[in-house]
């Protein structure tokens, strides 16, 4: 029987992307990692024996961990961070339930190196518009939730990567950009295997808005819309992020909850005998 701090994995698939995804924490042994070496979505490596460095590094934020079957690794490491005064659970069934379920599952070797913080590093042009939110976005709420997101002169891009280590993005000659019709959102997708109907949906959206095809969608003009009035909004790209990430929050969780719904003025004429 689970403990009261399991979550399912069906319930887990539907807290990642959102903004409150709490960290992923891998804590399956390296022969079972060795066997299996794809990660949940977002998750990253733990070394589960220094739990207390750890939880002070977590900073209050919550956590879920991951080991192969959900047994005593991911169980004693939820207890022991839950002592430390740190909020987490773990996942029933481990690894090999949300493996079994189908749920979408990334190569870490496809991701940039990881700095001393654990983070990964990715650098695009400044000024961005759509894809260049929309990239960022994706990588962190499905592929790193630390990312660090560089933007500088177009003409720098390329150096900026090969000196900090970092993954270029969305400029020409550089593997994470477009291809064909594919904007390079829709590559991280294909890439990393984020076989998500409700991204996939959301792709088709970008794609449009970010290629001038708005005929793809009819959401694509508001989201080309609202992208060109935060650019006019925002000097600071980073700034400009912060709130193009709430915009495609909004995106994905209709394109995820509520495309069904529709809305109208309410009236209050009696209906018609």
């Amino acid at each position: 029987m689970p403990a009261p701090n399991a979550i399912s994995s069906e319930k887990l698939a539907r807290i990642i992307g959102t903004p409150r995804a709490p960290l992923l924490l891998d804590v399956r042994s390296e022969e079972d990692f060795a066997t299996d070496p794809r990660l949940l979505p977002g998750s990253i490596r733990t070394d589960d024996r220094d739990l207390a460095t750890l939880a002070v590094q977590l900073g209050g934020q919550t956590s879920i961990a991951v080991c192969q079957a959900g047994h005593r690794r991911s169980q004693g490491t939820a207890a022991i961070l839950r002592a430390e005064g740190c909020a987490s659970e773990y996942l029933d069934g481990g690894f090999e339930a949300w493996r079994l379920a189908g749920l979408p599952l990334i190569d870490p070797l496809r991701l940039p190196a990881r700095d001393a913080q654990g983070r990964t590093t990715w650098v695009t042009r400044s000024r961005p518009k759509i894809d260049r939110i929309a990239c960022p976005w994706l990588i962190r709420r499905f592929l790193d939730p630390r990312a660090v997101i560089l933007f500088v002169a177009p003409a720098e891009v390329v150096g900026v990567a090969e000196r900090y280590n970092a993954a270029p993005f969305d400029i020409e000659d550089v593997f994470w950009s477009h291809r064909g019709e594919l904007c390079t959102f829709d590559v991280l997708l294909a890439e990393f295997g984020l076989n998500i109907p409700a991204l996939d949906r959301l792709a088709t959206i970008v794609r449009g808005a970010d290629t001038a095809r708005l005929d793809l969608a009819p959401e694509a003009a508001g989201l080309l819309a609202a992208s060109l009035g935060l650019s006019r909004m925002f000097s600071d790209d980073l700034e400009q992020l912060e709130a193009g990430m709430l915009l495609y929050d909004a995106f994905y969780r209709w394109a995820r909850d509520a495309t069904d719904e529709t809305h109208n003025w309410p009236t209050n004429k009696p209906k018609a005998d």
